[in-house]
């Protein structure tokens, strides 16, 4: 297993990936920097939940005197669950597989309902399809591949729900972002950019940082599909080979109330696993 240096030295030439300044306060340790120093309420808020996953990764020169920018570590992941997934307007019990990345924006998920056939739906930035099976479309004979009008923003938006979304969401809004007290609990709450650029998430953190319900509301009544809830419980390293990084070992989402997606996690690969979305010709024929 790389460890935290090596991880850092990896992906520090992601310049993507670059943690903004709020995280990178010079001269100031880890713990330090959480707590004090000249951040904004905001960004301490931002830090907490970023060290609570510890998706971020520091190293410094001259034995400590130079304190190099912090760089988010998290790129690509892969989840695997079971649970519950409403179909059709009926709940069935079904196996739960999600590959993503956040560079660019590109998600995939199949789901194997008890007793039927596999559903693989994708995403890449503003291209929507299905898959007749895993890479589906992409080499001839080899399955198809069904561009699913409409669907980029809902898809995209399964990825800045997550915990390790809304921190970079939170970041990329810059002071936009604004931190505040509901119930005793911290809340960030800051506008989506790119496709989601008409959504508003509000995000609610305990006392350890870790993100426990997550809200999302669009600008246009017209795009109620993109008004969500997710609640995440039960954080762990949930890995086959440790990274460090958190993930939340149960996972629910609601919309108008109801619930969609009930899922207990049994593995959370954190390591950046090597993932690729290539859009298949026939999606960017039919334009997503």
């Amino acid at each position: 297993m790389p460890t935290k240096a090596g991880r850092f030295v990896m992906m520090a030439a992601m310049a993507a990936l670059a943690v903004q300044s709020a995280w990178a306060q010079n001269g100031q340790a880890k713990a330090g920097a959480a707590g004090g120093g000249n951040m904004s309420e905001r960004d301490k808020a931002i830090r907490a939940a970023a060290d609570a996953l510890d998706i971020v990764r520091w190293s410094d020169i001259g034995a400590g005197a130079t304190r190099l920018p912090g760089v988010d570590v998290v790129t690509t992941m892969e989840f695997w669950g079971s649970g519950t997934v409403s179909s059709g307007g009926q709940k069935l019990k079904a196996d739960y597989h999600a590959a993503l990345d956040y560079n660019p924006p590109a998600m995939r998920v199949d789901m194997t309902p008890t007793g039927g056939g596999p559903a693989v739906q994708v995403v890449r930035e503003k291209y929507a399809w299905d898959e007749s099976e895993l890479g589906g479309g992409l080499v001839s004979g080899k399955g198809t591949a069904t561009a699913a009008m409409n669907a980029d923003k809902e898809r995209l938006l399964q990825l800045y729900i997550l915990p390790y979304g809304v921190i970079k969401a939170a970041v990329a809004a810059g002071d936009k972002t604004k931190v505040s007290s509901e119930n005793g609990m911290q809340v960030l709450k800051f506008p989506l950019s790119g496709e989601l650029a008409d959504v508003t998430e509000k995000a609610t953190l305990d006392a350890k940082g870790f993100v426990t319900k997550v809200e999302t509301k669009a600008d246009d009544p017209a795009m109620r599909n993109l008004n969500m809830e997710a609640e995440f419980a039960d954080y762990a390293d949930h890995g086959d080979i440790p990274t460090d990084v958190k993930s939340p070992g149960h996972v629910v989402e609601k919309r108008g109330g109801n619930t969609v997606l009930d899922l207990q996690i049994k593995k959370w690969d954190a390591n950046n696993p090597y993932l690729v979305f290539p859009v298949p010709e026939s999606v960017k024929k039919a334009g997503g």
